[in-house]
């Protein structure tokens, strides 16, 4: 019997050793510097906004022709508002450009259809 809690022991530290490592990572994603393009989808295909690191641009596609467009901001840990881009209306995407700051600042993208449903938001994310 001995032998036996000691297999379920083992097993159950490997199963949490695994999902342990999983957590971890997962929580390392939410937040942290760039390193790559960050792009967020509305549902139903309606738009995406992403984060273009190489030049710090935010693209905005409105992808769908329902008479409705999608707006995208970049918003600071506190709340404010550094960009709003929109898209709507015409051929292709639109651009903003803002400068992501070095420093202990975190931001976060957002979009919305201004047909309403909720708003998208991006991981937390500073350079």
């Amino acid at each position: 019997m001995g032998k036996k809690i000691t297999r379920i022991a083992v097993a159950g530290a490997a199963v949490a050793a695994v999902f342990g490592g999983t957590a971890s990572t997962a929580q390392a994603a939410e937040v942290g510097t760039l390193d790559t393009n960050i792009v967020i989808s509305l549902p139903d295909g309606r738009g995406k906004m992403t984060f273009i690191d190489n030049g710090d641009m935010f693209e905005v596609c409105d992808t769908r022709a329902d008479g409705h467009g999608v707006e995208g901001a970049v918003i600071d840990d506190q709340g404010r508002r550094k960009i709003t881009v929109t898209d709507g209306g015409d051929a292709g995407c639109d651009k903003g450009g803002w400068n992501v700051p070095n420093g202990w600042d975190y931001f976060q993208m957002t979009l919305a259809w201004d047909g309403g449903g909720p708003t998208v938001y991006s991981r937390s994310f500073n350079e």
